[in-house]
């Protein structure tokens, strides 16, 4: 009898560990896949950004039709997958960048539109040092 209890209890605390090995290994993956989809999203924004914004600085949103519309869309297509991984600060960032490329303007050689497109540009850097943060944070 004294030997049929210690194997139960054994097996007990087996199956516990097993259990408990195989949920640590799932959240483990979980958060792995996360930071992937983070990381994905996150470049995938920062790519189209800087492309609308070279882009942008030549011609307007509205005068290149195609071009300028096809980096809007895969800006916007990133900016949703932030909105659903990302947390509201990453988001609220996203969306004043967009914002503010959107309303770019052709610099023209005029100053105060180069220190708008500084401004963009140090927007965009703000953004990337928070992508960063939650990505290592994830």
């Amino acid at each position: 009898m004294v030997n049929i209890l210690s194997v139960a209890i054994g097996a007990g605390f087996g199956l516990i560990g097993a259990v408990f090995g195989s949920w640590f290994t799932a959240r483990r993956q979980d958060r792995m896949w996360l930071r992937e989809q983070k990381l994905k999203a996150g470049v995938g924004f920062n790519t189209a950004v800087v492309q609308l914004i070279d882009h942008l600085r030549e011609t307007r949103l509205s005068d290149d039709g195609a071009g300028a519309n096809e980096l809007a869309g895969r800006m916007q297509e990133a900016r949703s997958a932030l909105y659903l991984l990302c947390d509201n600060d990453t988001v609220d960032l996203a969306d004043a960048l967009a914002v503010r490329v959107w309303g770019s303007r052709p610099s023209e050689g005029r100053d105060d539109h180069r220190i708008e497109h500084r401004e963009t540009l140090d927007l965009l850097r703000r953004f990337t040092r928070q992508v960063r943060q939650e990505i290592a944070r994830t």
